[in-house]
């Protein structure tokens, strides 16, 4: 804790990255931080995958916490624990909300770059696609649109949603479901042509404060990626309710975040003697 206190004082959006680095990792042959691994011989690096490449960010926190852990307690805490307790440290340092975590898990001694390309999410997806990409991790509705208000802070690149400022599906105009004026400002940002690694808020109103205003924002037409909207204009089963019931009221919300935060970080740990405790982060242990 005192490391992220230190790196969300400097950089406040350093707490979403560290969020984002623990889903990253669990929709990859579960929660086992094969997504710290970097190339080696015998390892292709999930870093180097499509949702991943120039993206993902703050490893070297994780390695700062992991040297200063391996200091007074070697060999002890896994690099997949330490991810999902950086994703807890930094939802409670935004003002987000503290749960109970589960610890135990391993560190896998191999990496799925061809599974990083195809399980993650993309910024793009229907709703039916969204909800089928968080089903096979065996988390449900409630998951799906909970895990998304992780979205009240950070910030997202142009390229991720800019399909929606000129083209969307190819036919030259813009996704009519984002509200006009955001849409302008989103364009001043995001040109055209280049400046693909510009970034937006994902929460314009309070991006580095964990809050529920997320869903306040779709419910105005404001969503900043496509798959944040269409989890209102999708119709399907209960989860536009869910985004409507999590704009009124922030405790449920919170509670249910909490939920599903446990449910993500129990997607397939490697327990007992399965993996191994890596003493970096970044590679296996010889």
């Amino acid at each position: 804790m005192s490391v992220l206190e230190k790196v969300i004082a400097e950089e406040p959006r350093t707490a979403a990255s560290l969020l984002r680095l623990h889903f990253h990792d669990c929709f990859v042959q579960g929660c086992d931080a094969s997504v710290l691994l970097d190339d080696s011989d015998s390892i292709v690096s999930e870093k180097n995958a499509g949702p991943n490449k120039n993206s993902l960010r703050r490893f070297e926190v994780i390695d700062e916490i992991k040297a200063k852990l391996e200091e007074v307690c070697p060999e002890t805490v896994s690099c997949a624990d330490i991810l999902a307790l950086a994703a807890r440290g930094s939802t409670v340092l935004s003002g987000g909300p503290y749960w109970e975590l589960p610890l135990g898990r391993r560190d896998s001694k191999t990496a799925n770059v061809k599974l990083a390309n195809t399980s993650i999410p993309a910024p793009n997806l229907s709703i039916q696609k969204l909800f089928n990409s968080f089903k096979q991790q065996g988390l449900d509705e409630n998951d799906l649109v909970a895990l998304s208000g992780a979205h009240t802070i950070g910030v997202a690149r142009c390229t991720t949603f800019k399909q929606r400022l000129y083209n969307l599906n190819g036919k030259n105009q813009p996704d009519l479901t984002l509200e006009r004026s955001y849409s302008n400002e989103l364009r001043s940002v995001c040109p055209p042509s280049g400046g693909d690694n510009r970034t937006s808020p994902l929460d314009y109103a309070s991006p580095s404060r964990f809050d529920n205003t997320y869903y306040k924002l779709i419910l105005g037409g404001r969503g900043l990626l496509a798959t944040d909207q269409v989890l209102l204009t999708g119709n399907v089963g209960n989860i536009m309710n869910l985004v409507k019931n999590f704009a009124d009221d922030e405790g449920l919300f919170f509670n249910q975040f909490a939920r599903s935060m446990i449910n993500m970080g129990n997607i397939n740990p490697l327990l007992g003697s399965n993996g191994e405790v890596r003493k970096d982060c970044r590679r296996v242990n010889s």
